[in-house]
């Protein structure tokens, strides 16, 4: 019989460069003290999961996300590689709002999302589209079907689960982004051994009562 697995697939919290739209791609870059504290409500609201194991992108503030839900329950955080977000070359660092005017070309093969278009490099050689997708869903798929796991955490970047979703869905890259992806979010899926199901997409209920404290400080 075919082990079925559900996956909690989540973006890591939130960064200086995510608040003020900077792109990261590669490039390592920690969370901030919003993102810090997202990553401790994910890890509250988690806690009760009967997860098998926990699983992070390499970089730091996929990491510092996973480690979140981790530590309360004394797991070790398994790090993979291939769950890195896409790779941007020239793009990262820089303002989304300035790449258009420094790379015109470049910039709207982007949003066109043209599957084969590859950006100037920069610090880092950037993939194609195609390359992200086959790199990000291959490690989803893979990392569930190597083992019997029954219930998996995995802490991602957004166009990760953005890949993961277009899979689940049969939706390809020439239609629209009509879909949120928020910071700190769950984001559920089952792995049948054939395909990926979403089965619940953007949950972020446990983030409301850091809202809450916020304005509770406002008003003392």
């Amino acid at each position: 019989m075919t082990n079925v697995t559900e996956i909690i697939l989540i973006r890591h919290g939130e960064t200086a460069w995510n608040a003020v739209r900077r792109l990261q791609g590669h490039l390592d870059i920690p969370l901030n003290e919003e993102g810090v504290r997202q990553a401790r409500a994910l890890g509250m609201a988690l806690r009760d999961e009967p997860l098998d194991a926990i699983f992070s992108s390499d970089l730091m503030r996929a990491r510092q996300t996973a480690e979140a839900i981790a530590a309360p329950r004394g797991m070790a955080v398994q790090i993979d590689d291939d769950l890195r977000e896409r790779c941007y070359g020239a793009f990262e660092g820089m303002l989304y709002a300035d790449i258009g005017a420094r790379f015109p070309e470049a910039y709207a093969a982007w949003q066109a999302r043209e599957i084969d278009a590859r950006f100037p490099a920069g610090v880092n050689t950037a993939e194609t589209l195609r390359e992200f997708h086959a790199r990000a869903v291959d490690a989803i798929v893979r990392i569930v079907s190597e083992n019997t796991y029954r219930k998996v955490a995995m802490v991602a970047h957004g166009g990760v689960l953005e890949c993961a979703y277009r899979a689940a869905q049969g939706i390809s890259f020439d239609r629209p982004r009509d879909f949120d992806i928020f910071n700190a979010s769950v984001n559920r899926f089952r792995w049948d051994g054939e395909c990926l199901t979403l089965l619940q997409w953007g949950d972020v209920a446990h983030l409301a009562a850091l809202e809450s404290d916020a304005l509770d400080e406002i008003d003392k």
